[in-house]
């Protein structure tokens, strides 16, 4: 089957298309790279056209960025206001997030090539994780134990970890900053954020705006650069308490190592390898929609894509043709138009990457149903939606991360079938099933070893719930109450009322 004539072809002239110059922000100051160094962003859906430009910055920018949070953490008042005191600046973050969610969603839509519609939602989701996690902040307690005897009182106290290094990735920029910043700075500490030398500006954004919200000076400090120097010094620098890191296996693993050296906190959301299993007795057209959007969404460079599709085989034709008619249908192409739902690819390197693992899949027996191949004619870095049917589950675009629009089609027999095949990973970031008998649905899920799941849809999410992966999908978890326990340590304080026992009495 091939992709209908849905790609909508970007225009070079669009008058939206423009460049924004970024200063990294240190100690409340916005400043550049000391050696006058800057890295320049081509939008990948508009080659050719620089949308924005930042410091790039050298080892001493970074060392500067640590010591205005030691400063801020050690002397200043953030980690000594009240919750109550926290709770209102963080809130007034996220009412400047919505007034400027115009100018926020265009530079994440130029940066990182995603659909206008799409950045415009994911910047008012923003607004809702600073808004919630204000009021957690206010919520944090200790506790308290009377029963340890008549003359003796236990408290547990909480305190903010300290300093925070957070290095973020290219695909989501302003989520996966808001669903780590507000909850590390609610809970006490002072960040330096590290986000991709490919999508800075909204990042730097960010922490102008906490600026403006009246957050004190070196709480939230941004610097802009590569892996290396960059984040290798945020990662290395004793004085940074913890690094919170989302991104690959393979640079997870070497910060879990350098953690490891200086026994510093680390938090990992790493890699994914999605299943959507579906059941025979689902709602055939909604899990139609969701297989669609669970592998298309943000051109499935999501380490939360279903890109595995694991379907009762009495149904699988059924599923596969309602999928394929919604790839042949769904627009792709530029994303400043606002029918788009599939925007570009990131960078030429990558999709030549997706390209090598489609061609792997051919190459290894798998059926290419649709799609398979570079769109746009040289206007822009885009993928058709892609679809595999007779996938085995030991091929590579099975078991490894496309991070592109291909979905891979494997069916099952049995529900204990599914599960295993599910399990077969060593990914566990993410899991769906979809069945309309919810006793079957939630006893399948629970035994998906997978740290977000969805029952009935897909890629959803709200400030309430926990997100982390099990396996090589991470350590610790973000967002809820459970994201403030990342970014605290307790204390535990044993208080004897009137006279001690004595140890020795002569």
């Amino acid at each position: 089957m091939t992709i209908a004539n849905t790609f909508i072809v970007p225009k070079l002239d669009d008058s939206r298309l423009r460049s924004a110059r970024y200063s990294m922000l240190i100690g409340g100051k916005s400043v550049n790279a000391a050696s006058g160094k800057t890295i320049l962003r081509e939008s990948p859906g508009h080659l050719g056209n620089v949308v924005g430009e930042w410091p790039d910055a050298s080892a001493d920018d970074v060392k500067n960025a640590i010591a205005a949070a030691r400063e801020a953490f050690d002397k200043g008042p953030w980690p000594r206001m009240s919750g109550a005191e926290r709770s209102r600046l963080l809130y007034r973050v996220s009412e400047l997030i919505l007034a400027n969610l115009d100018e926020l969603a265009l530079a994440e839509c130029l940066e990182v090539g995603k659909p206008i519609a799409q950045a415009r939602g994911e910047i008012e989701y923003c607004a809702d994780l600073w808004a919630y996690a204000a009021g957690q902040a206010r919520g944090q307690e200790g506790d308290s134990f009377n029963n340890i005897g008549d003359n003796r009182l236990g408290l547990v106290l909480r305190e903010p970890v300290g300093v925070v290094g957070i290095i973020t990735p290219w695909n989501f920029p302003f989520i996966i900053a808001s669903e780590r910043v507000p909850w590390a700075i609610g809970a006490g500490c002072t960040v330096v954020l590290k986000p991709s030398e490919f999508t800075s500006g909204t990042s730097v954004r960010m922490a102008e705006l906490a600026r403006e919200a009246g957050i004190p000076d070196g709480v939230f400090n941004v610097v802009t650069g590569y892996g290396n120097p960059a984040g290798q010094v945020l990662a290395e620098d004793p004085r940074v308490d913890m690094v919170a890191f989302t991104g690959s296996v393979r640079v997870g693993t070497l910060l879990a190592e350098i953690a490891a050296k200086q026994v510093k906190r680390v938090g990992l959301e790493l890699g994914g390898k999605g299943p959507q299993i579906v059941f025979a007795d689902a709602d055939l057209d909604a899990a139609a929609d969701g297989i669609a959007y669970g592998v298309y969404h943000n051109a499935g460079q999501c380490c939360i894509s279903g890109s595995r599709l694991l379907v009762e085989e009495s149904i699988r034709d059924e599923i596969m043709d309602r999928v394929l008619a919604i790839s042949a249908k769904v627009p792709y192409g530029d994303p400043l138009n606002d029918r788009t739902r599939i925007g570009a690819m990131i960078s030429k390197a990558h999709i030549e990457k997706v390209e090598n693992y489609v061609r792997a899949g051919e190459a290894a027996g798998a059926e290419l149903l649709t799609g398979g191949h570079m769109a746009g004619e040289g206007a822009g870095l885009y993928y058709q939606p892609t679809v595999f049917r007779n996938v085995r589950p030991d091929m590579s675009i099975a078991r490894e991360e496309i991070f592109g629009p291909v979905l891979s089609t494997i069916a099952f027999r049995t529900a204990d079938e599914a599960v295993a095949l599910a399990n077969d990973s060593e990914f566990g970031l993410s899991a769906t099933v979809w069945s309309t008998n919810l006793e079957s649905a939630m006893q399948t899920i629970r035994r998906v070893r997978a740290g977000r799941c969805w029952v009935n849809s897909v890629i959803d999410g709200t400030p309430e719930l926990p997100v982390g992966g099990y396996k090589k999908s991470g350590l610790g978890r973000e967002l809820g109450r459970y994201g403030f326990d990342e970014y605290s340590q307790v204390k535990g304080i044993h208080i004897t009322l009137g006279q001690p026992t004595r140890w020795f009495n002569g």
